[in-house]
């Protein structure tokens, strides 16, 4: 429409900055590299369910919810008890991860947005009577006559909302973000675009963010991006939060989206390496474990050996003689000094532990065997 000149469903791709294309580049092979890193069951639902947190928590926080991300741990837990003055803020997170999973069972493979699926997020994020703005019906889209003013920036007329969001879904569900040669780089393209369109068009009386968020999180699932990962940018906008809404200001205030996408995909390759970070941390610990294994596995046995392996287990960052004996207690009680030193030696003899400025710590530089010569010992 006409009167909507920066609603225009047209992308002019050039005009991204060459390191915000070399950044969208990092941000597909990472979630590639993600995708492709063997994990444990167990460290993979705990992955999984941070990141669940830290996107409802997010996503609930721009829109003014207070709770920690502890508390919403807990949510997840069934363990928050809040008072009944506050326990709005506890379903307006519930009612998030109920929608985030929803997501899960149903954005993959279909590589369509629907005008019943937006509603259908939107009755999900204000189920259960979670307080919202006058006149605004969950899951409903505003009519003709009910017009929002959000800050500076006003919304579409009730009346033009039906043909906007079904240009909309059209164009989302198209090929026009399809690239053969590197689909996920553009899918995360159309995921931040689609989030900022939704936000322009805001169709409903209230809830818009929380689904424009929902919806960009679909896109990521749907392309094949990690669910841990999909959550990064909604963490990110919370991070940031007034330059998010600068931003999305701008944005609207221009009809360019090439500024909002560059704050976007660099936040997202933030996120990104922070969960490597993660990832590659819990990858070195078992690995480090069963090093530790294998080389007592070629000593021998016995009580002594037990002890010199836990010993070694337990040091990881830098600890005192005084921290091991007491975090050790069962180990070292009625034992002298002498024979924690001796234990300690052994394992700096067997190079598992060095020791710097009187504390010892893991020497785990023994497992990244690409560090040049000259640091490793």
């Amino acid at each position: 429409m006409d009167k909507y000149n920066w609603i225009t469903f047209k992308l002019n791709l050039e005009k991204l900055p060459w390191h915000t294309w070399a950044r969208l580049g990092e941000c597909s092979a990472k979630c590639r590299q993600i995708l492709q890193i063997p994990l444990k069951p167990a460290v993979k639902n705990q992955l999984h369910r941070i990141y669940l947190a830290k996107g409802a928590l997010a996503t609930t926080a721009i829109e003014g919810n207070t709770l920690t991300e502890q508390q919403v741990l807990d949510v997840l837990d069934d363990k928050l008890k809040l008072p009944p003055s506050k326990e709005y803020l506890e379903q307006e997170v519930k009612n998030i991860i109920e929608a985030c999973n929803v997501v899960i069972d149903t954005a993959k493979g279909v590589g369509r947005i629907s005008i019943e699926r937006i509603c259908e997020y939107n009755g999900l994020v204000l189920a259960n009577n979670v307080p919202h703005a006058e006149g605004a019906v969950p899951g409903k889209i505003r009519q003709a006559g009910h017009n929002v003013i959000v800050g500076s920036y006003r919304d579409p007329e009730g009346k033009d909302i039906q043909e906007l969001l079904e240009k909309f879904c059209e164009w989302f569900s198209s090929d026009y973000f399809k690239n053969e040669q590197n689909p996920l780089l553009f899918a995360i393209i159309k995921a931040i675009v689609a989030h900022l369109y939704f936000a322009w068009i805001h169709p409903f009386g209230d809830g818009n963010g929380r689904v424009a968020r929902l919806i960009e999180f679909a896109i990521l699932l749907d392309s094949g991006v990690p669910s841990p990962a999909a959550h990064l940018l909604s963490n990110y906008y919370n991070i940031t939060k007034a330059e998010y809404y600068q931003q999305l200001d701008k944005a609207s205030k221009t009809a360019d989206t090439t500024d909002f996408i560059t704050y976007a995909v660099g936040g997202f390759l933030d996120g990104l390496d922070e969960q490597l970070k993660y990832i590659e941390q819990h990858i070195m610990d078992t690995c480090w474990r069963d090093y530790i294994y294998e080389r007592f596995d070629q000593v021998g046995s016995g009580p002594v050996i037990k002890r010199q392996r836990k010993l070694a287990k337990m040091i990881n960052n830098p600890v005192s003689k005084d921290d091991i004996i007491l975090l050790l207690s069962s180990e070292y009680r009625g034992k002298t000094e002498r024979t924690l030193s001796r234990d300690l030696n052994r394992l700096e003899k067997m190079n598992l532990i060095i020791k710097t400025e009187g504390k010892y710590q893991a020497n785990k530089e023994l497992m990244l065997i690409f560090l040049p010569f000259s640091t490793q010992k």
